[in-house]
């Protein structure tokens, strides 16, 4: 957000985010809680979503004896993705997951065994997931970079009437084209026979079990930088990656990236 990166730097606050805060392995241990409880929703949501009386195909992701059941394809394999396949696959669903990371994919393999199809992730792979689905779950995540778009107008115009478009991503651009931003009180839009939903914060329609996670997470960081202020950003180096602007100056290489008149 341009508007607000400026303000911060014009403001004179060192301002770290949530979601650049990064352990050494590369997780995200403030953005985790938030990505498990969007992860979760996204296939609560979607199911919903797919009822008739919501615009939906009209499918039971579980599906009954005799019947077919619905097929879920996620998106990325990360947190929220592995959160949105534990769902679908409690729910009965077939469940995909596509990721670029090899070892990830072996990972999951570990988590789920044969009950979930893995597949990296390519257009070929993304286009033929994407158009037999019933509930696609955009789940990529680049810490403080724009998402790639994964799916474009072309395959949504193939996917099935009905189907559901959940993108988690929504936060960071969104990984479908057709996706745009909606809010909890007006959900969802048709756009190309299928619904999409593109809440941002979607965290927010649960915010008693939001809230408690959050503070679990955050609250070891708040209580070092209240003792030792931004002497705490070199006693933790994952807290120290969180710093995007300090003393008037985007730092954050990920965000120079993308506001490259914004450096000095």
């Amino acid at each position: 957000n341009r508007d607000l990166a400026e303000h911060l730097i014009t403001s004179g606050v060192s301002a770290i985010a949530y979601e650049t805060v990064e352990l050494p392995d590369g997780r995200l241990p403030l953005l985790m809680p938030m990505s498990v409880i969007a992860g979760r929703l996204s296939v609560q949501f979607g199911a919903h979503f797919l009822e008739r009386q919501q615009g939906g195909r009209g499918v039971l992701l579980g599906g009954i004896p005799g019947v077919h059941p619905g097929k879920v394809v996620v998106l990325g394999g990360g947190i929220v993705g592995t959160e949105a396949a534990r769902i679908a696959l409690g729910m009965g669903a077939q469940v995909e997951i596509l990721d670029i990371n090899i070892d990830r994919l072996a990972y999951l393999e570990t988590l789920f065994g044969s009950q979930v199809t893995l597949l990296y992730s390519n257009s070929q792979h993304i286009a033929e997931a994407v158009a037999a689905a019933d509930l696609v779950v955009g789940a990529v995540l680049i810490p403080g970079r724009k998402a790639p778009v994964l799916v474009p107008r072309s395959l949504v115009q193939q996917m099935r009437s009905g189907a559901v478009i959940v993108d988690v991503a929504v936060d960071q651009g969104g990984c479908v084209e057709t996706l745009r931003t909606t809010s909890h009180s007006h959900p969802t839009y048709l756009e190309e026979g299928v619904v999409h939903y593109g809440v941002p914060n979607m965290p927010g329609a649960v915010p008693w079990t939001a809230t408690q996670a959050l503070n679990n997470s955050t609250l070891p960081y708040v209580l070092k930088l209240a003792n030792r202020g931004m002497e705490a950003l070199d006693l933790d180096p994952a807290l120290g990656k969180g710093l995007n602007i300090h003393n008037q100056c985007l730092v954050h290489p990920a965000v120079q990236a993308v506001f490259p008149d914004l450096v000095p």
